[in-house]
Order: C-alpha cells, then structure tokens, then sequence
C-alpha cells in the first residue's frame, strides 16, 4: 500500500457516514507508479448507485493531487450477508441516529479501570464545550454495560425514561447530557442474568428505539473485554472511533491492548489513549506520586500508532462526585481533575472535527 495513496483516500468518506473508506477496510489495493494511481475496493452493498458514487469521489481525489496525473479504480462488490460484516457493508444506519454527527465508544480491556467515572465526566466535561456556533454541545451517553450498569449512579440519574410512539424511549437527561441505560429500566437490586443474544437485543434496542434527537457527539460506554456487546455495537452503529481507558499498571496496559485489537478487526479507528489514576497529588507540595507505575498509558499509545489524550489523576474528589451522583466537573470546575477531564474533551472534539 503506497501510504500517499492511503492518506488521500482517507479524506473520502462513505456515503451516508461519517468514517473514511480506508477506516471501514474498504481499500484492497493502493499503489502509485509513474504517477499513476491505481486502487482497488472492495464493497459488500445491494445498493446498486454507490460503486460509481466512490469510484467518482476517489478519482475526484486523487486527481486533484499534483502528484498524480492518471487514476484507476477497480471495484469488487461482494454479495451481502445478514449480521455478517462492518457498517459498510449495511445499507443505512439505525434511523434514531440520524440526528447524531458523532459516535465514540469509551472501552478498555479490563474491568476497574474507572472507565464509567470517566465516560460520566468526559460527557459532561464535552457539554460544556464551546462549539464554532458559540453554543455548547449536545451530548449523549448510551451504557452498554447491561451487567453492571454503573453509569446511572455515578451522574445521578434515577428517573425512568419514558415510553414515546412505537415503543420508542426518551432518554433521561442529567447535567445537560442525554442518558440511557439498562440501570434505568431494572430495578437497583434485580440483576441482570442474559445470555449472549439477548445482550445483542438489548444493545440493538438501545440503538433503533431511543429519541436521541440532535446530538453533536454520543459516546457508548462498553462493558470491559471483547465480548457480544463490544462486537455487536461495531457491526450495528456507524461508529467514528474508540478511546482506550487504561491504568499504569502492566497488567491493565497488556489487556488494553488486546481489547483495543479488537476495533482494529471491524475497523473502528482508534482515536487515542486516556490513562486513569495516573498519580496523587500532594495539595501542599504539588508533588506527584505514582502509586501504580508511570508511564503507562502513553507506552499503550504508542504501541496502538495512536495519541495519547491525557491523563487523570487520582483524587478523592472524583470517588465523591460518584457516591453522590455529581460529577467532578460538575462539583468542582476549578479542581484538577476537571481540568485533565476538559483537555481530554478538547482533544477529543478537535480529533473527531465536533463543531
């Protein structure tokens, strides 16, 4: 694959989404000779108009680079098959996220790493984030974790969402965030005992019969692992990436990385690394102590050839605002820890264009 010809193509996106051909393993073939491009797709679609509507926009890219004077495009359209396949091989994406510009799921590999805290006060931390518009964003938060749904507490959500037409749900909304989750619609002291498909059910449902309305971005908060739930969710939402939440410890960065492997298979890209109770901080002196090693989360970064978002420390402040169901960023905007939360936010905003 010549890498000019990736980085080009990677300006393309696929119809109807708002992920790039290269991120969805669309591009079998990319080469560049004599300053002629030669590229080769592969589509899994029956909508009979889009071959001709990618090959138009990758000849219209191409040669509009002055490295390159002539484009061939060969397509290969494979035959579609149910449940088989990432989103673009499906033919449109659940109608209740026609109103949502962005989806980022919030994984990691292993369970205690604190990915729901910081999925509860990254959401947050992104509402109160200043569009180009001069508005904030409108925000949502989906908990795909149907085992421990954690997420309803740590924001202080408690209401039942309501049954709209159709057995559509409205979301709860929190601290200006849209919410669903499962914590919403058991009992706090029924346990869940699923198997498999109907996880899958449940997280489709999650997907197809919410009213999320207009949202700028919607993060999905995954149960830990590569399990039914992470891969369901890549093959029914458009999703435009992943953030990894990893902790300093060897033991959380290997795991990391082997969950992270896991998008890599359906072609979710890999927006970057967080890496959570990365020290305590001295009030008096200001001096850091790495209770749990250093240096972990930007190690998993580079071995995932992705950025490293930030890092957050650990504070009594943040195992508070979860007890009592208020937010670190909501409870104390001026505090540290809020400030690591707002950096990660804006870099995520800038790396997924959130205007």
């Amino acid at each position: 694959m010549d890498e000019q010809i990736i980085s080009l193509l990677k300006q393309i996106k696929y119809p109807g989404f708002s992920r790039d051909i290269v991120s969805f393993g669309l591009v079998s073939k990319a080469t560049l000779e004599n300053r002629m491009a030669s590229v080769k797709l592969e589509l899994s679609s029956s909508e009979p108009t889009l071959p001709q509507s990618i090959r138009n926009s990758v000849e219209q890219c191409l040669l509009a680079s002055d490295l390159i004077d002539e484009v061939e495009v060969g397509i290969v359209v494979k035959k579609t098959t149910d449940g088989a396949g990432s989103h673009a091989a499906q033919d449109e994406s659940p109608k209740a996220f026609d109103g949502i510009k962005k989806i980022v799921a919030v994984a990691s590999g292993k369970g205690g790493v604190g990915k729901s805290t910081l999925a509860v006060n990254l959401a947050c931390a992104l509402s109160n984030h200043e569009a180009e518009t001069g508005e904030t964003l409108k925000v949502g938060l989906m908990d795909c974790d149907v085992y421990g749904p954690s997420v309803p507490l740590l924001i202080g959500a408690s209401e039942k969402p309501q049954i709209l037409r159709e057995n559509f749900l409205a979301p709860v909304e929190s601290y200006g965030v849209k919410l669903m989750s499962m914590g919403l619609l058991v009992d706090e002291e029924t346990p869940v005992v699923w198997r498999g498909p109907m996880v899958m059910k449940t997280i489709q449902q999650f997907a197809e019969n919410v009213e999320w309305g207009d949202l700028d971005v919607l993060l999905i908060d995954l149960p830990p692992g590569t399990g039914d739930a992470q891969l369901s969710l890549a093959q029914i939402l458009p999703l435009d990436g992943a953030i990894i939440i990893t902790t300093p410890q060897k033991a959380a960065m290997d795991v990391a990385r082997r969950g992270a492997r896991m998008f890599e298979k359906v072609n979710v890209p890999i927006l970057g690394v967080v890496e959570n109770m990365s020290y305590l901080l001295n009030p008096d002196t200001q001096e850091k102590s790495f209770l749990f090693g250093q240096g972990g989360g930007p190690l998993t970064a580079q071995a995932l050839k992705t950025g490293f978002l930030g890092e957050v420390p650990i504070d009594e402040e943040i195992r508070l605002g979860g007890d009592h169901g208020i937010p670190v960023v909501v409870s104390n905007p001026e505090g540290n820890s809020t400030k690591a939360f707002d950096s990660i936010a804006n870099s995520l905003a800038d790396l997924v264009r959130i205007s």
